[in-house]
């Protein structure tokens, strides 16, 4: 069975899959539908791209100058496991006339080395340290896309979405932090038609997996404790830690674990009624159902009743941000956020907590005035339209791809709606 990640099948000729590619191209872009050649995981990406308002003939914007790119990496995980990488993929880049690159959770490349003439061409499309290569910015990439989807991925010729870019082969692969799985940022190789090879796709995730593996052995050893851990933001299903065990949650269980660990001192069951259910019918018997499988789930002696309560004490991401959001320490909240409390509940407690986490985080960012963190929150999904943020970024990072942002969103959100746009009958 032919392998949906590798751009060629074997045996495939690549001259003419380009040529078709590339008429399969005009033809998204002219009319919107993606015929065959093209692959499930290419057109899905194409079909983000647009979505995201990419054009094909865009090119990349450098988001970091010289000095901030410089302190932004040198405090950067990956800036660890860069040797690594260097011995793994170095040689290999600079012996084929190919890259090397690495860019961040938001795609931001880091670092672009290799071949000295390779480089000045990749130059010449922006590949370069400090460009953003999200999907959401220069279309489907292997380093964009791989950290969009968050597994690795193979991207060929006219498979690229902006045209100044389909002479190009990648491969990217994810890299994540060994201790909490939060995606660091990709690893990718760059070049000619002969990365087009499935030995490529899987060189690059090799590289990546040995990166985490750096990752884990430099990391310091957590002291030991006995309490669990439940990690809920950015995350629809919670994941409790305990016991040795790392357990998956619905996304009910998810809710009332999250609930339960903020009131350690327990809820009567109409109170968890009320806070996780929309509907004042439901009946009691349904959250009990809920509790009682709950129960099963976590193992004898967690959860208590009258009132409902966790009998040991449960660290939770989100009081970790909270506590960092109290004393101050606003660069560690905004590394421990993932993401939006369980981002797909609808229970009314966690709609609350979930805007009051997000909103007194990003109001500290803002008094903060840091572009970097800034920047990451401007980038990240939940922060691609906050037009506050973005006005914050440009105050003090006014670079020609923001300023173009900002004016994007602000004509977006101040224009006026479809039906105030109507004439009157």
């Amino acid at each position: 069975m032919t392998d949906p990640w590798v751009a060629l099948e074997p045996g495939a000729d690549p001259a003419e899959r380009a040529r078709l590619l590339r008429r399969a191209h005009e033809t998204f872009t002219e009319v919107g539908t993606v015929p065959q050649p093209v692959r499930a995981v290419v057109a899905d990406s194409w079909r983000r791209s647009a979505r995201a308002g990419v054009g094909p003939d865009g090119t990349a914007s450098v988001e970091l100058g010289d000095g901030d790119l410089g302190s932004y990496r040198a405090e950067h995980q990956l800036a660890r496991v860069m040797p690594l990488f260097r011995e793994l993929l170095g040689t290999f880049a600079a012996d084929g006339e190919h890259l090397l690159a690495v860019c961040d959770a938001h795609g931001r490349l880091l670092w672009v080395e290799g071949h000295p003439t390779t480089r000045r061409r990749a130059g010449l499309m922006n590949f370069v340290p400090g460009a953003r290569w999200a999907e959401t910015a220069v279309g489907t990439n292997a380093p964009g896309t791989a950290v969009a989807l968050d597994r690795p991925v193979q991207v060929f010729a006219a498979e690229h979405f902006i045209r100044q870019v389909q002479p190009w082969t990648c491969a990217a692969a994810p890299v994540h932090d060994p201790r909490t799985g939060r995606v660091l940022g990709a690893v990718d190789i760059t070049g000619g038609d002969g990365l087009a090879h499935p030995h490529s796709l899987g060189f690059v995730q090799a590289v990546a997996r040995a990166a985490e593996s750096q990752l884990a052995l430099l990391a310091p050893v957590p002291p030991a404790t006995d309490t669990p851990e439940l990690t809920a933001l950015g995350r629809d299903e919670a994941r409790l830690t305990a016991d040795g065990r790392r357990i998956r949650l619905s996304r009910r269980h998810s809710e009332i674990l999250v609930l339960l660990a903020r009131h350690p001192e327990g809820l009567a069951g109409d109170e968890l009624l009320c806070a996780l259910y929309e509907d004042e019918s439901v009946p009691p018997v349904t959250l009990r159902a809920e509790l009682a499988r709950l129960r099963r789930i976590l193992g004898p002696g967690l959860l208590a009743s009258r009132p409902y309560r966790l009998t040991v004490p449960v660290e939770s991401d989100v009081s970790v941000v909270e506590r960092r959001l109290e004393t101050g320490a606003v660069t560690g909240a905004a590394s421990a956020y993932a993401g939006p409390l369980l981002p797909g509940s609808q229970a009314p407690a966690v709609v609350r907590l979930r805007r009051r986490l997000a909103d007194g985080l990003r109001t500290a960012l803002i008094a903060r005035r840091d572009p970097d963190l800034l920047a990451d929150w401007a980038h990240a999904p939940w922060g691609e339209e906050d037009l506050d943020v973005w006005r914050a970024l440009a105050a003090v990072r006014p670079t020609p791809a923001v300023r173009a942002r900002l004016a994007a969103l602000e004509s977006e959100l101040t224009a006026p709606a479809a039906w105030q746009r109507r004439p009157p009958p």
